[in-house]
């Protein structure tokens, strides 16, 4: 079987070398039968963090705090086994390519396909974009290891297919 991982390099301070068949267990991961149609709401992420600090330092002060219960099953979490052998997932890109730390003058990824092929797409662009990994319960074999689709969708019924490597230059 050939590689299942992809690359992300270029000028960047910190390349990843990334297995995509471990995304069914990340939290951050979409469902891709409703991402593109559902609405989205852009929350700030400081103001979120602030709100559920708050919100928990609320709650310590009204009951006071309890130490963690090794048994309790409030901190694992919980799978539905069904949806993840039928679903179909992405992910989405913007984490990684902002973990690779690219450089300031990047302004566009090149998207290395199997085969040669290489599409160029605007960094901004990109931080939008989805990586599927995962149709119908099934990992992308034939023709992954992922996926891309834009963020507004418009290519979801003809994604951009074996993607090999990503180049941030």
């Amino acid at each position: 079987m050939e590689e299942f991982v992809i690359f992300i390099e270029g000028n960047v301070d910190h390349p990843l070398t990334i297995d995509p068949s471990v995304w069914i267990f990340d939290e951050r991961k979409v469902d891709l039968t409703t991402y593109f149609t559902e609405e989205r709401i852009v929350e700030d992420k400081d103001e979120a963090y602030t709100k559920a600090i708050s919100a928990q330092w609320d709650k310590e002060i009204i009951e006071g705090s309890a130490p963690p219960n090794p048994n309790s099953n409030d901190n694992k979490i919980q799978y539905n086994k069904e949806e993840l052998t039928t679903g179909s997932f992405g992910m989405p890109l913007a984490p990684f390519l902002q973990n690779v730390k690219p450089n300031q003058d990047v302004r566009e990824v090149l998207v290395e396909q199997e085969g040669g092929t290489i599409q160029t797409i605007p960094l901004s662009e990109a931080m939008e974009m989805v990586a599927g990994f995962s149709k119908e319960g099934k990992p992308l074999i034939e023709t992954g290891p992922i996926h891309l689709y834009y963020g507004d969708g418009r290519n979801r019924e003809e994604p951009i297919t074996h993607v090999r490597k990503l180049v941030l230059k």
